[in-house]
């Protein structure tokens, strides 16, 4: 079993920047991902990382979101720089202890997730 809990999230203005967090608990997590959830809409993938510290990422982020990982705390970062309007969202973290999954941007292939946090980024 893994407990997730994400926490950074806030009110910022367009072009500012955050860092989430993301902290987990029991099991060793392989793949750790991001996701959001606008209102309204589905939950999105956003960006991923592997216990070998492959990323990978949504097109809509690349070059403005960066993920990274500290093993010895069991946490997991997300760097979004130059936010936009469109980034508001709910931000949830989701973990799979399953190697195989490889790169995977289905939430389907992760087991455990996070409670979330609110990202609202204001024009």
């Amino acid at each position: 079993q893994v407990q997730l809990v994400e926490s950074g999230g806030g009110l910022v203005q367009a072009g500012d920047s955050l860092t989430l967090s993301c902290a987990a608990s029991g099991s060793t997590v392989y793949t750790t991902a991001w996701f959001r959830q606008a209102p309204g809409k589905e939950r999105d993938f956003v960006a991923g990382i592997n216990w070998g510290s492959s990323t990978f990422y949504a097109d809509s982020v690349k070059g403005r979101f960066s993920i990274s990982r500290d093993n010895a705390k069991k946490t997991v970062y997300l760097q979004m720089n130059t936010l936009k309007s469109e980034d508001t969202a709910v931000y949830y973290c989701a973990a799979s202890l399953v190697g195989a999954i490889g790169q995977s941007m289905r939430r389907i292939q992760y087991t455990f997730w996070g409670q979330g946090t609110q990202v609202t980024v204001s024009s």
